[in-house]
């Protein structure tokens, strides 16, 4: 089996072309859950799409020539749906995927090879085609008063219960760290939350894109609590930059609250106000 996956690792890699973008996810014979080699590749390629506009993203299975009809249609789906849960795993908005079909066997004719062997390994598989967004849409801005910063907000008169949706605090796809340009904005809100000493709060952290309400997998760690990993980056940085501990705690949401729009917002943090010390 080793042989057999260096032969896939030298043979199989994801390729571009002027409009699509493909990669193939090889498995044993008779089995669709993926082997660790294949799903350490399968990443590497997902981390090629984080930041790449796309239009749609088509997941095909397939079988190799050997069993019955029915057989590899319903083995070629579930290698087709185990690629699919990665995509949704790693906060790929679900609404992208158009296509996630069980094609069954490919023919051994249809590849010029002599060693079957080496054939069928090859045809035991998953591709997926990605179609990306060949031109950005512009965007036009409304005429619309200025909304409040974040941290001007913590600097207002609140009470208990109020969420308050940290703006542009936009974290990397499957993981619990920040993007540069977002680090300012926790820098300004821990600043805020310093000199409000009378509030006491709750961190929620939240993910897109997983199915139903599930969380998501957090790529550093490889557990599935990347909405709790969310909400405790932003709580261990507020205690770094000065925030007593005592007055927050953090909570992962999963994707209970989805916000709709962009994937990326709801890759978000929120602060819900528990308490507020009232002066004497």
């Amino acid at each position: 089996m080793k042989h057999f996956l260096i032969i896939l690792l030298l043979v199989a890699s994801y390729s571009f072309s002027q409009q699509k973008l493909t990669h193939e996810v090889y498995f044993d014979t008779d089995k669709f859950d993926i082997p660790s080699t294949e799903l350490s590749r399968l990443l590497l390629f997902l981390s090629q799409l984080e930041d790449l506009g796309i239009e749609k993203i088509s997941i095909y299975g397939f079988t190799d020539d050997r069993g019955s009809e029915s057989y590899n249609i319903k083995l070629s789906q579930q290698r087709a749906d185990a690629i699919k849960s990665v995509f949704s795993d790693n906060e790929f908005d679900e609404n992208l995927i158009t296509n996630v079909d069980g094609k069954g066997k490919i023919l051994l004719k249809l590849i010029a090879e002599d060693d079957i062997h080496k054939i069928r390994g090859l045809n035991r598989k998953v591709e997926i085609i990605v179609t990306p967004i060949m031109e950005k849409v512009l965007e036009i801005a409304e005429a619309t008063p200025k909304k409040l910063e974040t941290k001007d907000i913590l600097r207002g008169n609140l009470k208990p219960g109020d969420k308050i949706l940290i703006e542009n605090l936009l974290f990397k796809t499957g993981y619990s760290y920040l993007l540069p340009e977002s680090r300012k904005v926790l820098d300004d809100i821990a600043e805020a939350l310093v000199e409000r000493k009378d509030l006491y709060f709750t961190i929620q952290g939240h993910v897109c894109c997983t199915q139903n309400t599930r969380d998501a997998l957090d790529r550093k760690t490889n557990k599935v609590n990347l909405s709790v990993a969310r909400a405790q980056y932003v709580y261990d940085f507020l205690v770094k930059k000065g925030v007593n501990p005592r007055r927050m705690k953090y909570v992962g949401m999963r994707r209970k609250y989805p916000l709709g729009g962009e994937a990326k917002y709801d890759r978000r943090v929120e602060i819900l106000i528990t308490h507020v010390v009232e002066d004497n």
